[in-house]
């Protein structure tokens, strides 16, 4: 399998993607303005107890506080097995105003903040010291058994007192040279935080890399076939970062200074887009469905344009199968944390849901994040569970719809005409004016002038007021403004310049010179051409715009009004 680690620096924000086999399967975005915490040390206070909760809000100096559980809380950190013990039994312990050393290891999201622990973690290449843990532990994608062994030899050699070690998969064929060289840089690392948390909180005490250097410390591997980057002085510090660590992948890295878009070049744009869709297409022909709420994420799977050949069932396990890689795909690309429901296709067959089941687990051996796959219901839903580290791609890419609120719906244009109507009622009992101008989206226009015309009618006959629509493609189908129209200038004012699937008011002046069977009409100084119009001269028109070229536009009749010039229009 080719692996590719295609990295672009532009514009204040950087992104990684991580392709297999040309296909992308995770993105990471940071921006300058919106770096990511996960990992940063900090000394915070204390500043509420939870005790019906077992957690404590912490001020790290961020905008919101971070939560701790208390089960996160190690005894090392305190240095007293006593006082710990007296905050695992009692939370009350845990004092207001108290400082506290901790590590951020869960991004802020939604309204809630960031989660951190006690339990700090310092990562190398290599290795990952532990400072407040006496543990060993070695790396589950290391496989064979005898590398396991004589890693594990060599943590329990070189750990320090008091600390643990975890040997990280990168570790792999390395010598014991190499990683006592890259602990006595973490544990000096951990001397100077020690030392800056004598500083007032709460306190930065120590800042993760940059995402560049992360992936190339976390995940620029043996098994990484190259890393593409466009920035010169980053790829410049990821040559001398890995000839100190990593020399045999040097040759790996390539400089991109090709004039185009580094994501465009590797076809990543288009594949980035769809990862944001709702609707995943599988190959055969079937598709899967992601519906992302706050409480859990549901992926329901569809034959679509797949029909088989014989045999039903086989058809659906074909789906079923394509599916379940192309949904461990989509969850690590789009980074879906939290529960996950899975309503594959019906199968009768146990073994076959067996089938499905087992092909799942292992598409999902690729992604680093921890998942668990729980089973299947008795009413055939797969559950399974994802860590939440970062925010989801959609999250980070994508903000909450100021009309539907998240829904995904918005109201049809029958139900805004009907608002529209019950608005101008209003306006018609309680305003003194008579005339009034109101400005609505060109479907709504439509829904008004096919059916409710009559009752526009009414209103105006009942009222004794007058109403004067402009249709605009420009406004939100869910929006539409009512105003009191003072004169004929306030009237073209409010009018404006003309958009085209504008729809509006227009009086028809003159024959077009250039064609006495087309005529001339105007709104607000804007001209309109209507075509095989000369008869219709002295009259008012609702209108549509197709075509505007500066102050002069095309324009298709849709009604002739039957008042006349005096009656439509007098200011």
């Amino acid at each position: 399998m080719q692996s590719e680690i295609i990295v672009d620096v532009s514009f204040g924000e950087t992104r990684v993607a991580v392709l297999e086999d040309k296909e992308l399967v995770e993105i990471y975005i940071e921006r300058n303005d919106q770096q990511s915490i996960v990992g940063n040390i900090y000394k915070g206070v204390v500043e509420n107890i939870l005790p019906g909760m077992d957690a404590a809000f912490v001020n790290i100096g961020q905008d919101k506080n971070a939560f701790l559980y208390l089960g996160d809380i190690n005894r090392l950190e305190f240095g007293d097995t006593d006082e710990y013990y007296e905050i695992k039994t009692n939370p009350l312990a845990l004092r207001c105003g108290q400082e506290i050393v901790v590590q951020v290891i869960k991004e802020a999201y939604d309204q809630k903040g960031p989660r951190v622990t006690t339990n700090i973690t310092l990562p190398g290449r290599y290795l990952v010291l532990l400072p407040n843990t006496e543990y060993i532990g070695i790396s589950k994608r290391i496989e064979f058994e005898e590398e396991r062994t004589r890693l594990k030899e060599i943590a329990c050699k070189i750990k320090p007192d008091g600390m643990g070690l975890i040997v990280r998969t990168a570790a792999e064929g390395k010598s014991e040279e190499v990683l006592k060289n890259e602990l006595e840089f973490l544990k000096n690392l951990w001397q100077k935080i020690k030392q800056k948390s004598k500083e007032s909180a709460p306190v930065l005490l120590y800042k993760d890399y940059d995402l560049v250097f992360k992936a190339v410390r976390d995940m620029f591997t043996n098994q990484v076939d190259r890393f593409v980057i466009n920035d010169r002085k980053k790829y410049n510090k990821i040559i001398e970062f890995l000839s100190t660590y990593a020399p045999s992948l040097k040759s790996k890295v390539e400089y991109f200074n090709l004039a185009t878009n580094i994501f465009e070049y590797f076809q990543i744009e288009q594949k980035l887009s769809k990862a944001l869709s709702k609707r995943v297409w599988l190959k055969s022909g079937g598709y899967i469905v992601i519906d992302e709420t706050e409480a859990l994420t549901v992926i329901d799977v569809n034959t679509g344009k797949f029909v088989g050949k014989n045999d039903v069932s086989e058809t659906i396990l074909k789906t079923n199968l394509e599916a379940a890689v192309e949904i461990a795909r989509q969850i690590r690309l789009r980074d879906i944390g939290g529960i996950i429901i899975i309503d594959f296709i019906d199968m009768k067959k146990p073994e076959h849901q067996k089938l499905v089941l087992d092909a799942l687990k292992e598409a999902l051996k690729r992604d680093k994040t921890k998942t668990v796959v729980v089973g299947i219901t008795p009413l055939g839903l797969v559950e399974m569970t994802r860590k939440k580290v970062r925010q989801r791609l959609s999250c980070i890419m994508q903000s909450c719809c100021p009309y539907c609120e998240g829904s995904g719906k918005i109201l049809s244009p029958e139900t805004v005409g009907l608002k529209v109507l019950k608005e101008i009622e209003w306006y018609f009992k309680n305003r003194v004016e008579e005339k009034f101008f109101v400005e609505i989206n060109t479907k709504v226009c439509e829904v008004l002038r096919k059916g409710e015309v009559d009752r526009i009618k009414e209103l105006q006959e009942k009222y004794k007021k007058k109403i004067y629509l402009k249709a605009s493609s420009n406004i939100h189908i869910n929006k539409f403004t009512i105003c009191p129209v003072k004169d004929e200038d306030h009237y073209m004012a409010l009018c404006g310049a003309l958009s085209e699937g504008d729809e509006v008011l227009a009086f028809v002046e003159e024959e077009d010179k250039f064609n006495p069977k087309n005529a001339v009409g105007y709104v607000n100084q804007n001209r309109i051409e209507f075509d095989d119009a000369s008869d219709l001269i002295g009259k008012y028109i609702y209108a549509k715009v197709e075509k505007v070229y500066g102050t002069m536009s095309k324009g298709k009749i849709l009604e002739v009004c039957e008042e006349n010039k005096e009656d439509v229009k007098e200011f």
